[in-house]
């Protein structure tokens, strides 16, 4: 075992000196004020115990089997709703039509893999049929807002020359903007079919689901001639588990039980840019 990395905002020597003696961390390194590295472990680690810890104290843990170091990377994957940014857009689209509720409540059924994605977006969007695109400017205007953390990750990530790819379920008209406010170097997602200044309440062309994510996380590694398992996937919905499992490292980021489960970290208590703690060397 390479290290264990706590940290969150409620992080405190005391929570550390107790984790330490639980697993018999021989060295202790603060990284910053929110954020420990224990090593040098004279037993088996109780993973189960040291969760349970973090859990009651609201701070994440990391188990590091093996260093990692950002050179080793070449790609970072991101779902966009409620990863990269806090809101669902299309719930948020719905509420301008006085659906949200609706809505709402197909998307999270969606995200904890209950309904079939495609499925899913169909029948969402059909209920967003006559509403304005004028509505949608509101939504990034208006309740758009970014993950904590956010700019953070994107910057590290640029300083040790990691491309980014916003892979989301979520409409072009988003990630368009998204990507060139953050700077990332590509994006895909679905279009909305207007016509006469109304949304129609279709999706035009290819489906981004979950197929389409890693697919899409295959074809950006073709591109830059690495692995997929040179890629970073975070991603919060079921629809991001088949991305999550193509890539080398897979995040939850505030993430659906589901996926929490089946990734290999998981962030809960803070900002997208704890990931970059996990590896020894930090941009």
């Amino acid at each position: 075992m390479h290290g264990i990395v706590i940290q969150g905002s409620a992080l405190t020597p005391a929570l550390i000196e107790r984790i330490a003696q639980s697993t018999g961390a021989r060295q202790t390194e603060w990284r910053g004020a929110h954020a420990a590295r224990l090593s040098g472990f004279s037993a088996p680690l109780p993973r189960d115990t040291v969760r349970e810890q973090c859990e009651q104290a609201q701070v994440d843990c990391a188990f590091l089997d093996t260093p990692l170091r950002l050179a080793d990377f070449r790609l970072a994957v991101m779902d966009m709703d409620s990863t990269l940014i806090t809101i669902e857009c299309i719930d948020e689209i719905a509420d301008m039509q006085g659906l949200k509720t609706q809505v709402a409540a197909i998307t999270e059924a969606a995200m904890r893999g209950e309904i079939d994605f495609r499925e899913s977006l169909a029948r969402r969007v059909a209920l967003l049929q006559d509403l304005e695109v004028g509505a949608l400017q509101r939504v990034y205007d208006e309740r758009l807002r970014l993950s904590p953390g956010a700019e953070a990750l994107i910057s590290g990530l640029k300083a040790a020359g990691i491309k980014t790819l916003l892979v989301s379920g979520g409409f072009t008209f988003f990630t368009e903007r998204v990507k060139a406010r953050l700077g990332l170097d590509y994006a895909a997602s679905n279009t909305l079919g207007v016509a006469d200044g109304k949304l129609t309440g279709l999706v035009e062309g290819p489906v981004i689901d979950a197929d389409a994510k890693a697919a899409k996380l295959r074809e950006t590694c073709a591109l830059l001639g690495c692995e997929p398992a040179q890629a970073i996937a975070i991603g919060d919905g079921a629809n991001d588990l088949k991305m999550m499992a193509a890539a080398g490292i897979s995040v939850a980021y505030r993430a659906k039980p589901v996926v929490r489960a089946q990734a290999r970290f998981a962030i809960s208590h803070n900002g997208l840019d704890a990931l970059l703690k996990l590896f020894d060397q930090e941009p």
